[in-house]
């Protein structure tokens, strides 16, 4: 059975390693978020550093996830001091679970403050697509398909929960998700 992946992509409005309370409240609600997601039903899996290790995204070891890069867009740093972006990588079994992880709880408190820690964008800020059972994606294939999904919008192999596809390639219908939110 085909699973389903996501990619995120953020630009944050400072570095990660800013001490201000901002970027502190940023690092605190995601651990936390990612306790909670990772419990919840659908959830399959997320990319993680091999051994825990912790440091500037593109020299961690990221094991079978690939090696860590950016969409062509993202123009600031690329060292422990100066990383300003918040990415992620995961999977899940189908798009409900999915969006029921990301619009409720300590996630969607998090999205409604979204913009006090990045910066608004021109472009799609996540992607999802289907994958094989056993297959993990890479994070080149995450930025490959949000550079596609933003030069060439929805389709099957890249696309958002308003413009979703079945892992057939036939579209979906997004109103029975929005309607799984009220």
């Amino acid at each position: 059975m085909p699973h389903l992946a996501l990619y995120t992509f953020g630009v944050l409005k400072s570095p990660l390693t800013d001490p201000g309370p901002l970027t502190h409240a940023l690092h605190d609600s995601g651990e936390a978020i990612y306790r909670k997601i990772s419990q919840h039903p659908g959830y399959l899996a997320h990319a993680v550093a091999a051994d825990g290790a912790r440091g500037s995204h593109f020299d961690l070891d990221w094991g079978a996830w690939g090696e860590f890069t950016v969409p062509a867009w993202y123009d600031k740093g690329r060292t422990a001091e100066t990383v300003a972006l918040a990415a992620t990588l995961s999977l899940w079994t189908d798009i409900h679970s999915a969006f029921d992880a990301i619009y409720a709880g300590l996630h969607r408190e998090a999205l409604n403050r979204r913009y006090d820690w990045f910066e608004k964008a021109a472009h799609p800020n996540y992607v999802f697509w289907w994958v094989s059972d056993g297959v993990i994606p890479t994070w080149q294939e995450g930025v490959s398909r949000l550079e596609h999904l933003r030069d060439h919008g929805s389709a099957s192999d890249a696309f958002t929960f308003h413009h979703s596809f079945a892992p057939d390639g036939t579209p979906s219908r997004t109103k029975d998700i929005a309607r799984r939110a009220s």
